[in-house]
């Protein structure tokens, strides 16, 4: 025969705030919640121009799964986004459009390199290849490859999260100017 449990403990009330807060209550700064919900809500604008859009389409697939990390669904306008995925090859042609879609983008706003492409230009040594998008907007993140395996673009995003969470949250216009 099993040994009977025996019976809960009573919790002994104590003073001040832990007697308030008890065990129902996080304590955190204000810059570590921001950070950590931005962390998990990531609207991607996908800029997908070669055949690394292939990779970035199998991403939503069940073996890798990009919703796990709180970034599946892509915006198609650049003013919902807040992450710009340049996704491939991008032609000199094409360098203006991506400079406005990235000044569409509200604040704050990241961006991921995707592919040798969008890093360096590729194996395209020619005058119409632009040689790699930090030329025309900062780039947060460079996945490397041609194509990127999968696994390779959720350690960017990784990544990316990781400075997302330790990114010191800024004041917004109307804090700023009462300051």
């Amino acid at each position: 025969m099993a040994k009977p449990l025996p019976p809960p403990r009573p919790r002994i009330a104590t003073s001040g705030e832990a007697a308030l807060l008890g065990d129902a209550v996080v304590l955190t700064r204000l810059d570590k919640a921001i950070g950590w919900a931005r962390k998990y809500s990531i609207f991607p604008y996908p800029f997908a121009t070669a055949c690394c859009a292939m990779e970035y389409m199998s991403l939503s697939m069940s073996p890798y799964d990009i919703d796990r990390f709180g970034a599946l669904l892509p915006r198609f306008t650049p003013r919902q986004a807040d992450l710009l995925m340049v996704i491939g090859t991008v032609t000199m042609r094409q360098a203006p459009i991506l400079k406005r879609v990235y000044e569409q983008m509200a604040e704050p706003k990241w961006v991921m390199a995707f592919g040798a492409c969008a890093s360096s230009g590729g194996f395209y040594d020619n005058y119409t290849t632009l040689p790699g998008i930090d030329l025309i907007i900062p780039v947060d993140v460079y996945v490397p490859g041609c194509p990127p395996r999968p696994e390779g673009v959720l350690d960017g995003l990784m990544a990316l999260q990781r400075k997302i969470q330790n990114q010191k949250q800024t004041a917004g216009p109307a804090e700023a100017a009462a300051r």
